[in-house]
């Protein structure tokens, strides 16, 4: 059925102009938008949504994420503090991605889509890991996203660091995935986790199924360090000579600690790259600088929480002392994450993709102060409904795609046996 929103004022996107308007809305993976000057005569096909002069705008994806981080609220600390990041992963997401199992799986990702989509999120490209529950993790994913709505771009998170039977394991899963049908990418971890012939099998699964990678890349020192020892060359080096950074459909996430020549390889590649500032300041490995790595920065959050708005904020915040970062570059780089999808042929990230938001300003909005709006006046707390592919998946700020009480028990449920295994371990 067809969505009429009526009484709009329509914000958009690209331009940042506003238009009082009624929009028609067609459901499905490539369903469509149409701005209205006039609301049209109302057929039976229809279901009208007054929007109250609430302002309606694209929805938001969410470039780089870990929803496996859901469970991470809470819970219990690590066997010691750690001192550097190698430690971080050792001690706490390494610990804990050991220990999840296809319930706990299913649980993060029912609960991210909740969350994602109460904050205007409707797309997701997610970076996965459960090394003792490889098989079935993926689909076991789409289909809870499935469920609640939202568009998806998947990937495993291969590595070497759980030994061969893992990585074997890791391969196997990604070639299923997408073998399905499924558009994904093809995961891994990072270059200090990545031996050649794990590599080398990634770029041909990636040319294979004509999609791309997606992986961690200088981090931290350390990835860069161990790549220098090893190799004998620094990162971005080594995934060129692999033949890493042809694809398009290629996303890089970090590039905290890069020269000027991998900053060179970046710019003259057709790769992503995704900023994921509260991620680095959390973990303490510095900032990246990405104002000459290209016109194709995006911003992920690493798993920190799912608020693109508040991503926003926080590459805008950060790169005042990185890089310098005008309002209008941190703004394109919260919406270049469409050009991704659209890159990949990823569904469910269409213009039926919106949301409403009641944003109650003390002060006007036009086209030459939007961008000041986004970055010190709209917050998550202005979403009050979202449409995702067409169909309304939050009204009034509650979820109505899915019972969102049963996804929360669920979650607290499965949650307390993953905390309950690592206060075990």
């Amino acid at each position: 059925m067809e969505l009429l929103l009526t009484n709009a004022r329509w914000l958009d996107p690209d331009t940042l102009t506003l238009h009082d308007a009624c929009l028609r809305v067609t459901p499905g993976p490539d369903g469509d938008l149409e701005i209205l000057d006039r609301r049209p005569q109302f057929s039976d096909n229809q279901q009208e949504l007054d929007c109250a002069g609430k302002l309606v705008t694209r929805s938001f994806a969410l470039g780089h994420h870990h929803l496996y981080s859901t469970f991470a609220r809470g819970m219990p600390a690590p066997p010691r503090t750690p001192t550097n990041f190698p430690e971080i992963l050792d001690l706490v997401w390494w610990r804990l991605d050991k220990r999840l199992d296809l319930p706990m799986i299913e649980a993060s990702a029912l609960a991210t889509a909740l969350l994602c989509a109460k904050r205007g999120v409707t797309f997701v490209v997610d970076h996965h890991a459960s090394p003792f529950a490889v098989e079935g993790s993926l689909e076991t994913i789409a289909k809870a996203f499935d469920a609640v709505g939202l568009g998806h771009l998947l990937c495993y998170e291969m590595s070497c660091r759980d030994g061969e039977a893992v990585k074997e394991a890791g391969l196997a899963e990604t070639e299923a995935y997408l073998a399905s049908g499924r558009i994904g990418q093809v995961g891994l971890h990072a270059s200090f986790t990545v031996d050649d012939d794990l590599l080398a099998r990634a770029v041909a699964l990636a040319e294979k199924y004509r999609t791309g990678l997606h992986l961690h890349v200088a981090e931290d020192l350390a990835d860069q360090n161990h790549c220098l020892e090893q190799h004998g060359k620094r990162v971005v080096q080594r995934l060129a000579d692999a033949g890493a950074l042809t694809s398009p459909c290629t996303l890089l996430a970090h590039c905290v600690h890069l020269d000027d020549t991998e900053r060179e390889l970046l710019r003259r590649s057709p790769v992503f790259v995704a900023q994921a500032s509260e991620s680095n300041l959390n973990n303490n490995v510095g900032l990246g600088r990405y104002d000459d790595l290209g016109p194709r920065v995006i911003l992920g959050t690493d798993g920190m929480h799912v608020d693109m708005l508040r991503a926003l904020k926080a590459a805008f915040i950060a790169g005042q002392s990185a890089e310098s970062l005008d309002f209008r570059e941190a703004y394109d780089r919260l919406r270049r994450v469409h050009e991704l999808i659209r890159r990949v042929n990823a569904p469910g990230d269409g213009p039926n993709n919106l949301v409403i938001l009641d944003y109650d300003t003390p002060t006007p909005m036009t086209p030459d102060n939007m961008l000041g709006h986004f970055l010190f006046g709209l917050e998550a707390v202005h979403v009050h409904t979202v449409i995702a592919q067409g169909r309304i998946v939050v009204e009034n700020r509650r979820l109505v795609s899915h019972d969102e009480t049963e996804i929360l028990s669920y979650a607290r449920e499965q949650a307390q046996r993953l905390w309950e295994r690592l206060a075990d371990s």
